[in-house]
C-alpha cells in the first residue's frame, strides 16, 4: 500500500544541506527538498534518481530561472510528495517506477521535478520535488482538498492496483469532490443538508432487523430509494434530486447498511453539535413574554431545528435540510429582539433610516476627502458606515429569508400531517382481521 502526502514549499533562500539533519522530517525551502531527494545517501544507487525537465545537479537554479522567466518568484516555491509503501511490499526499482508514473501522470509534463527513492528506513519510499510554476505556460500549480482527494491520491491508489499492491482503505478513500462550503463545514463538524439525510438513515437502521424493513421505514418517511443502478441511490422527501448513497460516507453504503442491521451493536447515531445560543431570550427554552410577528416566526424556526433546549419530538426534514443556516437565523432573531422589531412593515422603516443614515455619513466622507484628507474624522465615518451597512443588508436579508422560513415551517407541518397519516395506515395494516360474526 502506498500512503502520501504533500508539503507546500514556501522559502528559497536556504542552501543549507537539508540531508544532514536526519531528524527533520520537513522541508522549508525548495534547495532543502531537492537535496533531500536527492540523498546519495539514502537512494544508495544513483538508478533511483530521476528528474524531468530539469538536470539532478543543476535541478534548483533550473526552477528559479523558470520563476524567473514567467515572473512568479513569490508564493510557494514548489510542493514535496511523499510516497511511502509498507515494509517488504515493493522493490526499490518498483517503487521508483510508481513514483515517476505518478510524477507524470498528476504533474501533465507541466512541471520541472525531482524523484529520488530512499532506502534508509524499514519501509521504501520516494520524494518527488516539483516546480510550483510550470515550464511550459507557466501557470501555477494549485494544491487543494480536490485536488489531492481526486488527483494524487487517486493516481497513487490507481497505480497500486495496477502493480498488485494493497491499497490504504480510510474514511477519506471514497471522498468525492464536494463544495468547498460543505467540505468546510463537515469539517469544522457543523451540519449540512446532508446531515438530515443521514439521521433519517441513521433512524431507520435502527428501527429495522431486515433490508426490507429499512426500505419500508425510509418511505414511511417520504424517501424514495432505487437501488437497481450502477450506483442506488436515495431521494429526500420534497427534493427534486436524487442523492448517491455513497456520497454520505462509507458508513452509509448498502453494504454498509446492510451490515450495521445485522450487527446493531456497532451502531452510532449520526450526531452533529449545534452552535450554542447566547441571546438570553433564547437559552431560557422560552420567551420572557409572547412573541408576535417575525420574532415568533423566527423563535418557533429555531425550535423546529432543535436549537431550544425544549426540542420536538421529531424535527421535519423541511426544517432540517437548513440547519447550516443556524447561525444565520440565530443573528437574524437577536437582531429582531434587540430592535423589537415584528413586522415587515417595522423592518422596513428601520432601513430606510440606516438608508438615510449611510447617505449623510457618504455626504460627509466626500467633503472631508476634498477639504481635509488626514483627519481622524474619515476613519470614524468608515467604521460607522461599514456598521451601517451590515443593518441594512441584514434588513433586506430578514425580509427575504422570513418568507422561506415561513415556506418551510408551512411544509413542516405538512410533512408532520402525512408522516402521522402514513404511522396510521402503518399501524391498520399490522392489525389482524378478525371477524366476530357468530
Amino acid at each position: 500500500m502506498a500512503y502520501t502526502s504533500v508539503i507546500p514549499v514556501r522559502r528559497l533562500d536556504r542552501a543549507v544541506k537539508y540531508v544532514m539533519n536526519k531528524e527533520k522530517t520537513t522541508a522549508v525551502s525548495l534547495q532543502d527538498a531537492l537535496d533531500y531527494a536527492s540523498n546519495r545517501d539514502k537512494t544508495e544507487k544513483s538508478c533511483f534518481e530521476s528528474s524531468y525537465a530539469c538536470t539532478l545537479e543543476t535541478a534548483f537554479s533550473d526552477m528559479r530561472q523558470t520563476k524567473e522567466r514567467w515572473h512568479k518568484s513569490g508564493g510557494v516555491q514548489g510542493y514535496h510528495l511523499v510516497q511511502s509503501f509498507a515494509a517488504g511490499e515493493v522493490s526499490p526499482e518498483l517503487a521508483h517506477q510508481i513514483a515517476k508514473e505518478l510524477a507524470d501522470r498528476v504533474l501533465g509534463g507541466q512541471y520541472e521535478y525531482v524523484i529520488g527513492t530512499h532506502l534508509n528506513t524499514g519501509h521504501i519510499h520516494s520524494h518527488i520535488v516539483w516546480n510550483s510554476v510550470s515550464c511550459v505556460d507557466g501557470k501555477k500549480y494549485r494544491s487543494n482538498y480536490k485536488s489531492y482527494v481526486t488527483e494524487i491520491r487517486a493516481v497513487s491508489d490507481e497505480l497500486c492496483r495496477k502493480y498488485k499492491l494493497s491499497v490504504i482503505d480510510t474514511e477519506n478513500s471514497n471522498h468525492v469532490a464536494k463544495p468547498y462550503a460543505e467540505w468546510l463545514a463537515e469539517k469544522n463538524g457543523q451540519p449540512t443538508w446532508r446531515t438530515a439525510i443521514r439521521q433519517d438513515v441513521d433512524e431507520a437502521i435502527q428501527q429495522s432487523l431486515t433490508w426490507r424493513q429499512f426500505l419500508t421505514v425510509l418511505d414511511r418517511k417520504g424517501y424514495e430509494v432505487r437501488m437497481g443502478r450502477k450506483y442506488p441511490v436515495l431521494r429526500p422527501p420534497g427534493k427534486e434530486r436524487f442523492v448517491r448513497f455513497k456520497t454520505l460516507g462509507k458508513r452509509y453504503t448498502p453494504e454498509a447498511i446492510q451490515t450495521r442491521i445485522l450487527y446493531p451493536r456497532s451502531y452510532r447515531p449520526y450526531v452533529e453539535n449545534p452552535p450554542t445560543i447566547q441571546h438570553g431570550r433564547l437559552r431560557s427554552g422560552k420567551p420572557r413574554r409572547k412573541l408576535t410577528g417575525l420574532r415568533a416566526l423566527y423563535y418557533r424556526y429555531l425550535y423546529e431545528l432543535g436549537a431550544l433546549p425544549r426540542k420536538p419530538r421529531r424535527p421535519s426534514y423541511a426544517v432540517r435540510q437548513d440547519a447550516y443556516k443556524l447561525d444565520q437565523r440565530i443573528r437574524q432573531m437577536e437582531f429582531l429582539s434587540k430592535n423589537n422589531i415584528d413586522t415587515l412593515a417595522q423592518l422596513e422603516t428601520y432601513r430606510q433610516a440606516k438608508l438615510g443614515e449611510i447617505v449623510q455619513l457618504t455626504a460627509e466622507r466626500k467633503s472631508l476627502y476634498k477639504t481635509n484628507p488626514d483627519s481622524p474624522r474619515i476613519q470614524q465615518v468608515n467604521t460607522a458606515l461599514k456598521q451601517l451597512r451590515q443593518e441594512e443588508r441584514l434588513c433586506r436579508k430578514i425580509a427575504e429569508h422570513s418568507l422561506e422560513v415561513q415556506q418551510h415551517l408551512t411544509e413542516a407541518r405538512r410533512d408532520r400531517a402525512e408522516q402521522q397519516q402514513r404511522e396510521q395506515e402503518h399501524e391498520r395494516a399490522r392489525r389482524p382481521n378478525i371477524d366476530l360474526t357468530l
